[in-house]
């Protein structure tokens, strides 16, 4: 099968296409023939070295987080009748055309749901929902979410909206901001600008009540500063390093700070709890993923390049079951 591998950790040079052996099911698995794989920016920073205490890799590896595609293969004690049934794949690899997959990990597409829609939220809608979960967004308020444009972003515009929320959205250009608006923002900022807190603070009269930092780093510290008194802050960006808001601040300001990644990846049941969820809210309609680009298996390396770049607007996905499409 085709795939790509990376045997030592770097830059976006380092995903290799190659052609390893197809992948057999043991006890309790599947494999799944691959459509799409999710690509998120995590993806970027494990291929680095980045987090090898939270998410550990061997090299070489495959990397991806799964995506979707149809079930080829049972192993001992599943179902047979999950052969050539549509489903989503949340495991420890992806960019490949077959990956093996526990069969709890695995959570069947509903019909009228495309593969590439549902393999946009294996993981930015677990983690929209997960922030939700923990935000609350209420009628009324106003909700900053941070790295707007973004796959998980985007999704946490609409969560917000949807509860009555009104939302003000930072991003970094035009073209991000403009998204933002159609998924309906009520307010957009441009987070390069050296201003941008206090643009917020200014759009929403004092402060957001939750602020989503989906950013990190230096501007997820800074985002602190856009919070209200006794407001909520919820950080789960990585693209530098993990926000610090200061806890002094916080705890005078009277300040919720969640900080869910610190605790590792969510449980088994957690994460199905929510790929059902998300799946179901999309058939809905109440999850639109924006899918701003695709990339055929083997150019892995243009889309790390393009995430690395921030010039992605919205998800990117990589395209595998059907080569004439690429």
């Amino acid at each position: 099968m085709r795939a790509i591998q990376v045997a030592q950790f770097g830059g976006p040079e380092v995903l290799s296409p190659v052609e390893l052996p197809d992948p057999a099911p043991g006890p309790g698995q599947v494999v799944v023939g691959m459509a799409a794989a999710d690509v998120i920016f995590l993806d970027t920073l494990l291929r680095k070295g980045w987090g090898q205490e939270i998410f550990p890799r061997t090299l070489p590896y495959v990397p991806g987080g799964g995506g979707a595609g149809e079930v080829l293969e049972t192993g001992e004690g599943v179902d047979p009748a999950w052969v050539g049934r549509r489903v989503v794949a949340r495991t420890g690899t992806g960019y490949a055309e077959r990956v093996v997959a526990g069969v709890e990990e695995i959570t069947p597409v509903p019909d009228g749901l495309s593969m590439e829609t549902a393999a946009a939220l294996i993981h930015d809608g677990v983690t929209a929902l997960m922030m939700d979960r923990l935000g609350v967004p209420e009628k009324g308020e106003w909700v900053l979410v941070s790295a707007a444009a973004g796959g998980a972003g985007s999704l946490l515009v609409q969560l917000a909206v949807d509860a009555g929320a009104r939302v003000v959205a930072a991003a970094s250009s035009d073209v991000k901001l403009a998204l933002t608006r159609e998924l309906g923002a009520e307010a957009v900022v441009d987070y390069s600008r050296p201003d941008w807190v206090e643009r917020v603070r200014e759009a929403t009269g004092g402060g957001a009540a939750l602020v989503y930092d989906g950013a990190g780093g230096p501007l997820g510290t800074a985002a602190l500063g856009a919070v209200s008194d006794g407001g909520r802050f919820v950080t789960y960006g990585t693209a530098e390093g993990f926000a610090a808001p200061d806890p002094e601040e916080a705890a005078r300001r009277g300040i919720r700070v969640f900080t869910p990644l610190l605790d590792g990846p969510p449980s088994q049941e957690t994460a199905n709890e929510l790929m059902d969820l998300a799946l179901e809210r999309a058939v809905e309609g109440r999850l639109r993923p924006s899918i701003g680009a695709t990339y055929p298996l083997e150019r892995a390396a243009d889309a790390h390049r393009a995430l690395a770049a921030r010039t992605t607007v919205g998800k990117s996905l990589l395209l595998i079951g059907d080569r004439t499409a690429m």
